[in-house]
């Protein structure tokens, strides 16, 4: 195989790790960017070190009392239940779209009421554990 394909074809010519060279060169170059970006940082930057600039610093209030903080669970519960139905959202606008297809109506329908079922168990159980009660 001459010619202009022959270029196109990676069997054909240089061989076939050609195209995993040059994914490794660009991962070398890669690494060596921010290496050297961190080492100019580290050589570049004055170092000038005092009592305040060693405190722990919080969105500009000065740290007080201990270090340990409770958080309470129920807040990282939320956040999950919100992570799942922002899930469910991003699939119900293309199952809208191929649901309008031709050829596609019953096999969907199902699809999805399978899917809004797994996720209503999950809400009922939350809901039967009494995680979304606030108080």
């Amino acid at each position: 195989m001459e010619g202009p394909l022959a270029a196109a074809d990676p069997a054909v010519g240089g061989g076939y790790f050609d195209a995993y060279a040059a994914v490794g060169l660009l991962a070398v170059v890669g690494v060596l960017f921010v290496a050297v970006a961190f080492t100019a940082n580290r050589l570049l930057r004055p170092v000038v070190y005092s009592a305040e600039k060693l405190l722990t610093y919080e969105c500009g209030v000065d740290p007080v009392g201990a270090d340990w903080a409770h958080t309470q669970v129920r807040y990282y519960v939320y956040a999950f239940l919100y992570v799942i139905f922002a899930v469910d959202a991003i699939y119900l606008f293309p199952w809208a779209t191929v649901f309008a297809a031709a050829g596609f109506g019953m096999a969907t329908l199902v699809e999805m009421f399978v899917f809004i079922g797994f996720l209503a168990v999950g809400l009922l159980y939350a809901w039967r554990k009494g995680v979304l009660e606030w108080t």
